[in-house]
C-alpha cells in the first residue's frame, strides 16, 4: 500500500461486491487506472455470502442453448411487476446492457458463466414471466487461481455453507439433498467432501468455489491482471470536490488518512444501508427500535456509500414497494456464543413443510417466492405482537431435506433441539405449546392441510401451481404435486423465522447510465451508485431470483464504460472486434485466464 498521503488515478471505486468490481474491471479494460478502496479486511461484500444469480433477460448463454426471446418479453413482465414504479430509462439502460455485460465478461476477463436456463420468473401467472433463459452465474473456480490474494477474500457464510464448503444452487446441491436416494449423488458428495478436507488441511479453507465467492473471486482475479488497486481495511470517510465535481475520496488506512484523487470521478458501491439501524427504524416496516430486522450481509454494509452520496447532493429514493430486498431468516447460535443468521430459500418449497403465524394459521404459498413470503408474513403477523412465523415440518421431512440450519440425515440434529434452534414436539399440540402458537389452531391447519396434501392439492393457496413453485420443489417426491406432502410422521419440528434481507431497494436516485442524480435530477459530475447504493431498478419489487446481481453487474459495468467514455465512442460491436483482431485501445487491455 503507498504510505503516501495522497495517491492518483482515473477512477475510485468505493466497495468490492459485484458491483464494484463489474465497475473498476470494466473501466480498467477501458484503460482507465482504477483504485478499489473496501471497509472491510476482506474483499467480496455481500455477494460473497450469496447464491450468485443473476437476472440477465437475453443472455447469450441462453441464445447459444437456443432460447430466443422476444426483447419485449422481459418488459412486459416488469410492467405488469412494478406497475406505477416501472421507470422505462433505467429498465431499458438494464436490458439493452445486461446481454452484452455477459458477453464482455465471458472474453475478455476471467469471469465465465453457467447457465440457468431452466429458471422460470417467479410470479408464473402473471403476462410476460418467462419459465427459462433469464438466469446465469459464475461458474465454479479453484481457489488456487486466484493465488495470494485468495486470502484476502471473504469466505462463504458460515450458515450456507457444510462446514465451511459452499454448495452450488442446482445440481450440486439436489446431490446433497439427494445422497441418500440416489447412489450417483452419494458419489458426487464424496468426493466433493473429500477435496474439501484436503482443501482446509493444505489451505484452511474451502477452494472449491461456487456461488457469489466464485463472483468475486472471478472478478477479483479479473482486476489484478488488468492493474487495478485493490485496497483493504480502507473505509471512504468524504467525498473530495472540485467546484461541485466528485473527483475522489478521503480513506482511512491502517497509516493515517490518505486523499485519493479520481480524475473521473468515484463509484458509490458500498453494498447500501441493511446494517444501519436508524435508516431500518424509519423506513422498514413493523420494526420498532431496528434491531428486529435480521440482515444478512455483513456489518459493514451499514450505509456508507448512501451518507457518501447524500453529501454530494445525491437524494435517497424510499418511494419504493419495500425498502428491503425481504427474505425469512432464522437465528443460530453457535457453539461459541456468536448468532448467526440462516435465510429459508431452499426448504419453504419442499413437501411436507407449511409456514404458520402465532395463531396457528397459514398465511401464504410457502413455495412461492423468499420476497412474498416475507412480506406477507409483515403483513398479516398479527398486531401488537412480534412479527414472526414457525416453519413446522414431522421427522420425515427434518431428515429427508433439513430445516433450516438444522442439516437433513445423516448429520445430527440433537445440538439443535438442545440450543433452542429446533423446538420438538411428539404430537402437533405439544409442538404449538413450545412455541407459543394455538395449540387448536394449530392442529385444525394440520389436519385440513393434510386432506388435501394427500392429494397433492392445496386449495387455499394454489401451492405447485406455478412453475417457479415446482422448480423448487423435490422432483423426486412420487406424489404428483413436488412442492405438498402431509405432515404426519412423528416428532413434529418447528423453526421460528424472522423478517430479514438480502439488502436494500431503497438507494441513491440515478440515471440509465448510474449516475447519481440531485434534487433536480440533473446528474452530479463524477459520481456514480451501483448496487445496492442505487435505488432498485425493479422499485422494491422482487419478480425473479438474481434481480439484486443482475442490475449490480450490469449497472457495474455501465458506469466503467461511461467513466472511460466508451457510452458515447465505442459501440458494444467494437469490444468483439477488438477481440477477434487481437487490437487493443490501452496497453493494459491485456488477454486474461478464463479458466
Amino acid at each position: 500500500m503507498n504510505t503516501s498521503n495522497q495517491m492518483n488515478c482515473d477512477l475510485l471505486v468505493i466497495g468490492s461486491g459485484a458491483s464494484g468490481l463489474a465497475a473498476a474491471v470494466t473501466a480498467a479494460w477501458h484503460g482507465l487506472k482504477v483504485i478499489v478502496v473496501e471497509k472491510d479486511a476482506v474483499f467480496g461484500g455481500a455477494t460473497a455470502w450469496s447464491g450468485g444469480w443473476m437476472w440477465v433477460p437475453g443472455n447469450p448463454l441462453a441464445k447459444r442453448a437456443g432460447i430466443i426471446e422476444d426483447p419485449q418479453q422481459p418488459r412486459t413482465y416488469l410492467r405488469n411487476e412494478l406497475g406505477h414504479r416501472y421507470d422505462p430509462e433505467r429498465v431499458d439502460a438494464f436490458l439493452d446492457n445486461c446481454p452484452h455485460m455477459v458477453s464482455f465478461f465471458e472474453e475478455h476477463t476471467s469471469l465465465q458463466f453457467v447457465d440457468g436456463n431452466g429458471i422460470p420468473d417467479v410470479h408464473g401467472n402473471v403476462e410476460g414471466a418467462a419459465t427459462q433463459g433469464h438466469q446465469v452465474i459464475a461458474a465454479p473456480y479453484d481457489g488456487r487461481q486466484v493465488g495470494p490474494l485468495i486470502k484476502l477474500l471473504r469466505k462463504t457464510m458460515r450458515e450456507t455453507s457444510f462446514m465451511g464448503m459452499p454448495i452450488m444452487a442446482g445440481a450440486d446441491l439436489m446431490a446433497f439433498l439427494s445422497m441418500t436416494r440416489s447412489f450417483k449423488s452419494f458419489m458426487h458428495v464424496t468426493k466433493r467432501f473429500t477435496r474439501h478436507l484436503l482443501d482446509l488441511a493444505l489451505y484452511g479453507r474451502a477452494m472449491q468455489l461456487v456461488n457469489g465467492v466464485a463472483l468475486v473471486a472471478r472478478l477479483a482475479r479479473s482486476a489484478q491482471v488488468l492493474g487495478v488497486t485493490l485496497m483493504e481495511s480502507a473505509p471512504a470517510r468524504r467525498l473530495v470536490f472540485e467546484g461541485k465535481a466528485v473527483r475522489g475520496a478521503v480513506v482511512s488506512t491502517t497509516t493515517g488518512e490518505l486523499t485519493i484523487r479520481a480524475a473521473k470521478g468515484v463509484v458509490l458501491a458500498a453494498g447500501g444501508f441493511p446494517n444501519d439501524v436508524a435508516r431500518r427504524k424509519a423506513l422498514f416496516p413493523r420494526t420498532p427500535t431496528g434491531r428486529e430486522h435480521l440482515a444478512l450481509p455483513p456489518e459493514s454494509c451499514s450505509g456508507d456509500g448512501v451518507t457518501l452520496g447524500e453529501s454530494a447532493g445525491g437524494c435517497l429514493v424510499t418511494d419504493v414497494a419495500s425498502a428491503a430486498a425481504w427474505a425469512p431468516v432464522s437465528k443460530v447460535w453457535h457453539a461459541d456464543g456468536s448468532i448467526g443468521h440462516f435465510p429459508h430459500i431452499i426448504d419453504r418449497a419442499k413437501p411436507g413443510v407449511i409456514g404458520v403465524l402465532s395463531n396457528g394459521r397459514r398465511f401464504v404459498n410457502e413455495a412461492d417466492g423468499y420476497y412474498d413470503y416475507t412480506s406477507a408474513m409483515v403483513a398479516t403477523a398479527p398486531e401488537g405482537q412480534e412479527v414472526a412465523s414457525w416453519l413446522i415440518c414431522d421427522h420425515r421431512f427434518l431428515r429427508r431435506y433439513g430445516l433450516g440450519y438444522a442439516r437433513p440425515f445423516p448429520v445430527p440434529v440433537g445440538s439443535f433441539i438442545r440450543s433452542g434452534y429446533l423446538q420438538r414436539g411428539s404430537t402437533i399440540e405439544e409442538l404449538a405449546r413450545r412455541c407459543g402458537i394455538a395449540p387448536d389452531a394449530l392442529a385444525a391447519t394440520v389436519k385440513i392441510y393434510n386432506e388435501h396434501a394427500r392429494r397433492g392439492e392445496d386449495p387455499q393457496f394454489g401451492r405447485g401451481s406455478t412453475p417457479y413453485n415446482r422448480k423448487g420443489g423435490d422432483p423426486l417426491h412420487g406424489g404428483p404435486n413436488p412442492c405438498v406432502a402431509p405432515i404426519e410422521q412423528g416428532p413434529f419440528y418447528a423453526v421460528k423465522v424472522f423478517p430479514g434481507s438480502f439488502g436494500t431497494f431503497a438507494g441513491l436516485k440515478t440515471n440509465g447510465s448510474a449516475q447519481a442524480l440531485d434534487k433536480n435530477d440533473k446528474p452530479i459530475a463524477g459520481l456514480y451508485a451501483v448496487g445496492t447504493d442505487m435505488a432498485s431498478v425493479m422499485g422494491g419489487f422482487y419478480p425473479s431470483g438474481g434481480i439484486n446481481l443482475g442490475p449490480a453487474m450490469t449497472f457495474g459495468y455501465v458506469a466503467g464504460r461511461h467513466a472511460a467514455n466508451a457510452m458515447d465512442h465505442e459501440c458494444h460491436d467494437d469490444d468483439e472486434t477488438l477481440a477477434s483482431s487481437g487490437t487493443s485501445k490501452a496497453s493494459n487491455r491485456m488477454p486474461l485466464p478464463t479458466h
